[in-house]
Formats: structure tokens, sequence, C-alpha cells
């Protein structure tokens, strides 16, 4: 948590969240993922949790990229990751492929309600591989897990949310911010 705080990557404010939920806090993953040794530390440290044989780390666009990598590279495995197609679903791409029942690490910066992860799951699935852990730097979810596979992490946080219509910071006329990576429509947001 020190870390976190100490780049500047737990900010406060009023926040729309890729799930469309708001926040009073953000966790910016990408502040303390900025300097390689950083980086470093914090992929030896998440792959020492994961503590599972895996054959392949995965991570999505965009907050995952950089600390899958740096899992992958502690857990000498390779790293792929997907991309979005037109309608929304995830594809592999650039040449990547998965072995029949090849066991999959997902790796996030920061789980929230999971959204992301499980349309990954889903898709690793759909394609013959078998998701065996999820990790991430921070896990703000409720349920500490998805898909029945338990997520491990550096931090948890217990961050409230709200969806639009409940929101105490619009109701204060708090300005809103969009720091996420997924396209959100106004209809998305409420």
């Amino acid at each position: 948590m020190e870390l976190l705080q100490d780049v500047g990557a737990i900010q406060n404010g009023h926040f729309l969240l890729s799930s469309g939920r708001h926040s009073g806090r953000y966790v910016q993953c990408a502040r303390a993922l900025e300097l390689p040794k950083t980086a470093t530390a914090l992929g030896a440290a998440l792959a020492d949790a994961i503590g599972k044989s895996v054959d392949r780390v995965m991570a999505p666009p965009l907050g995952g990229l950089l600390i899958g990598y740096e899992v992958a590279r502690h857990l000498k495995v390779p790293f792929s990751f997907p991309e979005r197609r037109s309608d929304g679903t995830f594809a592999l791409r650039r040449g990547f492929m998965l072995q029949p029942n090849e066991r999959i690490c997902v790796i996030e910066d920061v789980v929230t309600t999971g959204k992301t992860t499980l349309e990954l799951l889903d898709a690793l699935r759909d394609l013959g591989a078998r998701p065996v852990a999820i990790g991430c730097i921070v896990d703000r979810s409720e349920t500490h897990q998805l898909a029945n596979l338990p997520i491990d992490s550096l931090l948890q946080l217990a961050i409230p949310t709200y969806v639009a219509d409940e929101c105490p910071l619009c109701r204060q006329g708090l300005p809103l911010h969009q720091p996420g990576s997924r396209d959100m429509t106004a209809q998305e947001t409420r």
C-alpha cells in the first residue's frame, strides 16, 4: 500500500470505473509500473503469490500488460495477450496460439467487478485452454474469487463503488473523471 501511495497510484476524487460504476478512489497501477525496477519487484512478488504451476501468462490490455509480462518473466513461461474484436469479444492475434488444456494464469493490474477477467476466462475456455490462476496487484472485488478461481493479489482494498443514480459524489456535484481503458458510452455509465 505504501509503495502505491508513494508513487501516486492511489488517487482520491470522483472516478468512472471501467465497470461503469463510480468511486471516490482510483488505483492507477500504471504509476507503480512506470519505473522498471518497481515493475520488476511487483512482478516477482505477484509471481510468488500465485504459487501455482502454469504454462502461460495472459493479460488483457491495457492495464494488465506490463505486470503480466513481469509475472511471466519471473515464472519463466510465455506471455501473450488477447485483443478485442469489433464486437467487443476477445481474440488471439499476432500469431499467439494456445495448446489444448494449456494452464493459463490471467493477470490484471486491478480487479474490481472482474468483468474483463471473466470475459477473458470465457474466451480462453472457448479456445480449449484451462485457466488455473488469477492474479492482480490490487483486488478491489468483494468476493476475492472469479469463476471459482481465487484471486491472488498483493493488496486487497475495500473501496465502495456506486451506480450513477446512487452516487453521493454525483450528488455533491464533484466532476467525474474517466481514467480507465474500457470505452464507455453515456448509456453504460448509468
